[in-house]
């Protein structure tokens, strides 16, 4: 009989036991599927409220992690294109997801400012998934030249990537590529570039370094272009006496294309380029060199067959990235001219009457980042990105 009581006891313990368990294993579950629905939910993105002159402007990170991002281009689709400078090109979707890097991407030389630039879509890009990506190209003996390639986009890799364009002759040296490309509605494109940190190249016409280069979407040369025929020129370029352009930008209203380019210490400024006309670098600055000491081919800010700037900063604020604020007659910030300032660590907005700049602010100080690119969307919001060890792609909603 005890016997019993005990065997009888025991399959009740081992009942209760059995059922603790399974209550266990069904919290367990619910957890788990709640934890899991909790991490398909959409994360809500970071963001801070900051000071303008028109209200306050809600800054929101759409992604983070970037190293030392250069340029970012809106897709039609909501989403991005980034570059890294160390030479990764990233598609970040309209949700924020972050992509692994894209192959196809051209060898870059990732030296001092060198590295994978620019990148923008071509006018055709809705039929043609077309790019083009401005970077450093390696040459020989540690020579580098600013390049642009054209490539098709794919989902996870480039195509049918050809270099556009050349600088020429490759030069020794870290510094001063530019590079920006900006097409002008009209069959042309606009590429920007530095003067390698070698002074004299700038005023040299035979040479390719601190020149604005135009040429036409298929890369040949336009026959309008103003050196065309010149024998002792470089018929790609459009301007010259340019020192290190990481601005360009078409306006919309107007058809024109505006750069801007760093001085040396003092300086920055910008330019609406002419064809053929020279602007002065450097012959001609408001800058002084990095030690302090004259800039040693200066004769001062003015000399005869040299263009003025038609905007200068007596201290550099760095500028790197452009674009134009128009066709938002909503917005606080309609007619704005937007410059990311790398230096000054803001986003630079200039206020337009027509041609005219008529005002400026400094946005973003409280982030504390060099603001590297600057684009306007169709949705009147402005993006930027930050060129830091941990770069971010921001979104900015403008003032109520």
């Amino acid at each position: 009989m005890r016997h019993a009581v005990h065997c009888t006891t025991l399959a009740l313990a081992l009942s209760l036991t059995l059922v603790a368990c399974q209550a266990r294993q069904g919290e367990e579950a619910a957890a788990t599927s709640a934890t899991t629905a909790t991490a398909a939910a959409p994360k809500a993105l970071p963001t801070q409220t900051v000071a303008s002159q028109n209200g306050s402007v809600t800054v929101t990170t759409l992604v983070a992690g970037l190293e030392h991002p250069w340029s970012v281009a809106l897709l039609p689709d909501g989403g991005f294109l980034v570059t890294e400078r160390p030479g990764r090109l990233r598609h970040v979707s309209a949700d924020g997801t972050l992509s692994a890097p894209l192959g196809g991407v051209p060898a870059v030389w990732a030296e001092g400012q060198g590295g994978l630039l620019d990148v923008v879509l071509a006018p055709d890009f809705a039929t043609s998934k077309r790019i083009f990506l401005s970077f450093a190209e390696p040459g020989p003996e540690g020579s580098a030249g600013t390049a642009v390639a054209t490539a098709t986009l794919g989902q996870n890799a480039l195509s049918d990537v050809k270099v556009f364009y050349r600088q020429e002759p490759k030069l020794v040296g870290p510094n001063h590529f530019g590079s920006r490309i900006v097409f002008d509605g009209k069959g042309h494109v606009f590429i920007t570039q530095g003067e390698r940190n070698d002074r004299p190249t700038a005023q040299k016409l035979d040479m390719l370094q601190g020149k604005l280069v135009r040429l036409n979407v298929d890369g040949s040369v336009p026959a309008d272009n103003p050196f065309v025929g010149r024998k002792d020129a470089r018929p790609e370029i459009w301007s010259y006496g340019h020192r290190n352009m990481q601005s360009l930008a078409l306006d919309p209203r107007t058809g024109k294309v505006w750069e801007a380019e760093h001085g040396p210490k003092g300086g920055d400024e910008i330019n609406i380029p002419e064809a053929g006309k020279n602007y002065g670098w450097p012959i001609i600055t408001h800058g002084i060199n990095y030690s302090g000491l004259k800039i040693p081919e200066a004769v001062g800010t003015s000399a005869p067959g040299m263009e003025q700037p038609y905007h200068v900063w007596e201290k550099s604020p760095g500028l790197s990235g452009m674009a134009f604020y128009t066709a938002h007659p909503d917005s606080k910030w309609n007619n704005s001219l937007f410059l990311g300032a790398l230096a000054d660590g803001s986003l630079i907005r200039l206020t337009l009457d027509g041609d005219k700049i008529t005002g400026e602010e400094r946005l973003l100080k409280e982030v504390g980042a060099r603001i590297r690119d600057v684009r306007v969307g169709a949705d009147g919001k402005v993006y930027v990105v930050t060129d830091e060890t941990d770069g971010k792609l921001l979104r900015l909603d403008p003032p109520k």
